[in-house]
């Protein structure tokens, strides 16, 4: 899938939906999709944890190190209410 940034350019990036919820590390933010766990990089914190679904566009980072220990690393570039 691609998306176009602000420069008009096509980026790669995929669409997930879903409930963020807290990971296990504090400050980490993870929601699953499918079969698959992300660690949510990135957004509105305000939208991501308001409780509600949400609608996440970006780009998964599985070779991103972190200190979640958890979740695919998603690098968010978007996110709405769903």
């Amino acid at each position: 899938m691609s998306s176009t940034d602000p420069s008009g350019k096509s980026s790669p990036g995929i669409t997930i939906t879903g409930t963020p919820t807290e990971g296990v590390e504090n400050g980490c933010i993870v929601m699953q999709s499918g079969a698959t766990l992300y660690l949510l990089l990135g957004g509105d914190r305000s939208v991501l944890m308001s409780g509600q679904p949400v609608v996440v566009r970006g780009v998964p980072d599985p070779g991103l190190m972190t200190t979640c220990q958890q979740g695919t690393p998603f690098r968010v570039t978007e996110v709405k209410p769903a």
